[in-house]
């Protein structure tokens, strides 16, 4: 009985010692992971990791030329290309380690067990509306002790004096 035992406990160490090497060895894998793309007219090529994240950008001399903003958003365009070229990779890298009928796709987006409402973004907080209480301060006179009134917790304010203000 014994060794009955010991060998179901080799062979389940046996089974993650080989889980942990392949596992290791996608990581390897996505750590190589890498996209790149080139402009159609050849100014601009852009290199992004696995992540989506630009890590190289070369401009070509043709490419200061350009306006300022048609420039950027042919980088944007260029590096967004190089994005889908890692992400297609990731999910070759990931393919083969992963039980079957899960999309590697929608496993790196975080959405593999989700279902479409649950992915949904939320709506938008609605501000409230504005209420326009009509009062009108332009006519108040701050200045004029009479019109002082005490705020809730606020400092006592000085009772209006009897006798009358001289002006000159």
């Amino acid at each position: 009985m014994t060794t009955d035992h010991r060998a179901q406990v080799d062979e389940l160490l046996a089974d993650y010692r080989r889980s942990r090497d392949q596992l290791a060895s996608v990581q390897r894998d996505l750590a190589k992971v890498s996209g790149a793309a080139t402009s159609p007219d050849g100014s601009v090529t852009a290199v992004v990791d696995a992540q989506g994240t630009l890590t190289d950008l070369e401009l070509a001399d043709h490419a200061y030329r350009m306006r300022p903003a048609q420039l950027a958003r042919l980088i944007l365009r260029t590096a967004a290309e190089a994005a889908v070229k890692a992400a297609e990779r990731t999910y070759q890298a990931l393919g083969p380690v992963l039980p079957a009928g899960t999309d590697p796709e929608a496993l790196v987006r975080g959405t593999a067990d989700l279902r479409p409402e649950e992915i949904r973004p939320p709506e938008p907080a609605r501000r409230p509306a504005v209420v326009d209480d009509d009062e009108d301060f332009e006519q108040r006179d701050w200045l004029d002790v009479d019109a002082a009134t005490p705020v809730a917790g606020g400092p006592p304010v000085a009772a209006p004096s009897a006798t009358p203000r001289r002006t000159r």
